[in-house]
């Protein structure tokens, strides 16, 4: 049994978002006062009387319009109406019943789902005020007033959103699923592969930079297993961020890197390598993140027997600092090697998970030092006296010695590539911690 799903529509401007966040508990969708701002669905769990479900925000619906983006939108409120079990229409107190409301209005009919009419920016408690009244003219019944800027009336309109799931017939068992974070410059096609792999179009695909400004969590179930794929704004470099809109996407991006088990870096192959690439894939590195090169519009490259190994080549020596990630070359467009990408996210998630007995890595450590002796400095020593995992995602190692100045870090670095020779660790960076004898643990 799947979760029931409210979703939040309504003309642009209203305060769709602010509500999806009070709802959700905290701040996913963006909030600014410019129509248009969120684009994709964003979805969000809810417990409500001990229910849970799913919210949706959506864009803005402007019923008759030839605005590109504006029919984007108006397509994602679409798909959201017809996966909905309930239907939140957000109207404007201040503004009144406007054309665009009572087009909505007549479209949510025609869909023929629950809708409960929710009356925001209702911002004085007790009675609301005669305005309020005039919306019953929507043929949506009784309004709710609620003022998603003070939370005023939400837990009412909970309730009537409530009143209308479904029966709740078993225990919902949600297994765990791998967060995998798309991430990339503007543009680089992070939207097309995702809808590739849903196969619908779950998220607006467009050749407008920066057209994704939120992040978007899409679940994903194969033969494979269980995925919670997280599309993202594309991040572009600080200089050019100069919208606060923007700048609050790429903290969003970085946001997603954050809860993501695996990170698929895209790099469009038409572009090449370039500075921002190394960029955004430098922040998953540092976040210890297990990440994969993909390259996509592969499709669109004319090739030759050793054009791929080339590129590989080039990815790198550009991406020096992430020798373990693993590089796929795909075409979203087209699907090619798309179903490959499930097995390499699988093993990189295993692999950034691996746990390595004690025993066995001084057994590794007594190995590397036989092969090459510890540095020495004036006549001093480095002892190294012996070496544990104390935590996973990425593995993470602490060495004993006695003493931390004379662990050079080509020695740190080798040792480091002597445990990925005999373990793996493919996809996934490695921490190392120097610990002196003596120093607290």
């Amino acid at each position: 049994m799947s979760l029931p799903i409210v979703s939040i529509v309504g003309r642009p401007n209203v305060g769709k978002s602010l509500l999806f966040n009070r709802l959700a508990g905290k701040r996913l969708s963006i909030v600014e006062d410019t129509p248009g701002v969120t684009r994709d669905r964003l979805y969000a769990p809810v417990n409500w009387r001990g229910r849970d479900f799913m919210i949706a925000d959506t864009g803005g619906i402007e019923p008759h319009t030839d605005d590109e983006m504006l029919r984007f939108m108006r397509t994602q409120a679409k798909i959201a109406i017809a996966e909905a079990d309930v239907i939140v229409l957000v109207t404007d107190l201040r503004v009144g019943v406007t054309a665009a409301d009572e087009d909505v209005a007549t479209m949510l009919l025609r869909a023929g789902k629950p809708v409960v009419l929710a009356v925001n920016k209702n911002d004085t408690v007790g009675e609301p005020p005669a305005e309020f009244y005039e919306f019953y003219a929507l043929g949506m019944g009784e309004p709710v007033a609620v003022s998603a800027l003070h939370g005023y009336g939400t837990g009412d309109l909970l309730d009537r959103c409530f009143e209308h799931f479904p029966p709740e017939d078993e225990e919902l068992v949600i297994p765990d699923s791998i967060n995998v974070a798309v991430i990339g410059k503007p543009n680089a096609g992070k939207s097309s592969l995702i809808n590739r792999i849903l196969g619908e179009n779950r998220v607006i695909v467009s050749d407008i930079a920066g057209t994704t400004r939120d992040a978007v969590d899409v679940a994903v179930e194969n033969e494979h297993g269980k995925y919670v794929f997280i599309d993202t704004a594309g991040m572009r470099r600080k200089g050019r961020v100069d919208d606060e809109i923007e700048k609050y996407s790429v903290m969003r991006s970085l946001m997603a890197v954050d809860r993501a088990d695996v990170c698929l870096i895209m790099i469009d192959a038409k572009d090449g390598i370039t500075e921002q690439d190394t960029k955004v894939a430098g922040y998953a590195h540092e976040k210890g993140k297990a990440s994969i090169l993909v390259i996509n519009k592969w499709d669109l490259i004319e090739k030759d027997t050793n054009t791929m190994k080339e590129f590989e080549e080039k990815v790198r020596q550009e991406f020096g600092y992430m020798r373990y990630a693993p590089v796929m070359f795909i075409s979203a467009l087209t699907g090619q090697r798309v179903d490959g990408l499930f097995p390499m996210i699988n093993m990189c998630n295993e692999q950034a998970s691996m746990r390595i007995s004690t025993g066995q890595l001084n057994d590794v450590l007594r190995d590397a030092i036989n092969r090459v002796q510890p540095p020495t400095d004036r006549g001093r020593r480095l002892k190294i006296y012996y070496m544990t995992q104390t935590s996973v995602k990425p593995p993470h190692f602490v060495l004993f010695c006695n003493d931390a100045e004379l662990f050079h870090y080509s020695y740190r670095r080798y040792i480091e590539n002597r445990i990925r020779e005999v373990f793996g660790l493919t996809g996934t960076p490695v921490r190392m911690t120097i610990r002196q004898k003596g120093d607290e643990t």
